[in-house]
């Protein structure tokens, strides 16, 4: 990872939310592993980072590829929900390193913000104001938004169009691989920030900033003088 960070000028930051801004990604994992042993399967750690970043559709096909058409998706769907409102509910939503820092740090310099998630409307905007952090952003791109989730750019592409801002000059904030690959397709200047998946050659590849923090990108835009 770099230790050093050097940005382009930018008008306007995408995030995405769950393992970039919102620490969660961490959390469904470990639902995700004991719900498919509650349903009779046997979730792996290859298949999980599949599943990282991706919308409810992608996670679907990789769950039949893996398991035949028998899989009960809605059933493993519903059951990660509960569990997940159970933990939340229970322990509050937990927030990654550096992000309120970053995202109020934004709001003090007038540099519009924007969430572009693959999760579904609800669950973006309840867990967002949950964890206190839903006014920070001007608007949030969910599922329900766009016909294409990642890794195409149209959940990044619907975002700055929202916040009025040219894709060329946003600064787009990912964990995942679907996610580095719509922000990379969008044409934004794209940071990974890794959580549960590592860069791999093909993200490296794409010439994108791979750092170890939000607290890095922090300290990049807004150097201390």
């Amino acid at each position: 990872m770099q230790s050093q960070l050097s940005l382009k000028p930018f008008d306007a930051v995408i995030f995405d939310m769950d393992g970039t801004v919102l620490d969660t990604e961490s959390v469904f994992r470990t639902i995700v592993f004991e719900v498919c042993t509650d349903l009779g399967f046997e979730m792996t750690h290859a298949l999980h980072a599949n599943m990282v970043g991706s919308s409810h559709e992608r996670t679907n096909q990789l769950l039949v590829e893996a398991y035949g058409v028998s899989f009960p998706y809605p059933l493993f769907d519903d059951m990660c929900r509960k569990s997940m409102h159970k933990v939340m509910d229970a322990g509050g939503i937990p927030i990654k390193t550096g992000a309120r820092e970053i995202l109020l740090a934004l709001r003090e310099r007038n540099i519009p913000t924007a969430i572009a998630t693959s999760s579904r409307g609800p669950h973006a905007h309840n867990n967002l104001g949950a964890a206190g952090l839903l006014g920070l952003f001007q608007t949030i791109v969910t599922r329900d938004d766009v016909i294409n989730p990642k890794p195409h750019p149209e959940p990044y592409l619907t975002a700055a169009r929202r916040l009025g801002v040219d894709p060329l000059l946003c600064l787009a904030l990912e964990d995942s691989y679907s996610g580095v690959r719509a922000a990379h397709a969008a044409g934004m200047q794209t940071i990974m920030v890794p959580d549960l998946v590592h860069p791999s050659a093909e993200i490296r590849a794409l010439g994108i900033a791979i750092v170890e923090s939000l607290e890095h990108v922090h300290r990049a835009a807004f150097p201390a003088r």
